[in-house]
């Protein structure tokens, strides 16, 4: 009985990992679309020069 009950909770937890991973995954390319994007519209600024949509 605990050997089953071993096998169910390293399915949840294996189950969990490969879900937050995958969550992960698709964070990573919302924030990789918007620094593109943001990386292409740079060179529109209102004053005419080359704008930066972040300052380093």
């Amino acid at each position: 009985m605990v050997a089953v009950l071993l096998v169910l909770l390293l399915a949840l937890i294996l189950f969990g990992v490969g879900f937050a991973v995958k969550a992960l995954w698709w964070l990573a390319l919302i924030v990789f679309v918007i620094w593109l994007l943001g990386f292409l519209m740079r060179g529109t600024s209102a004053t005419g020069g080359r704008g930066h949509w972040y300052r380093w």
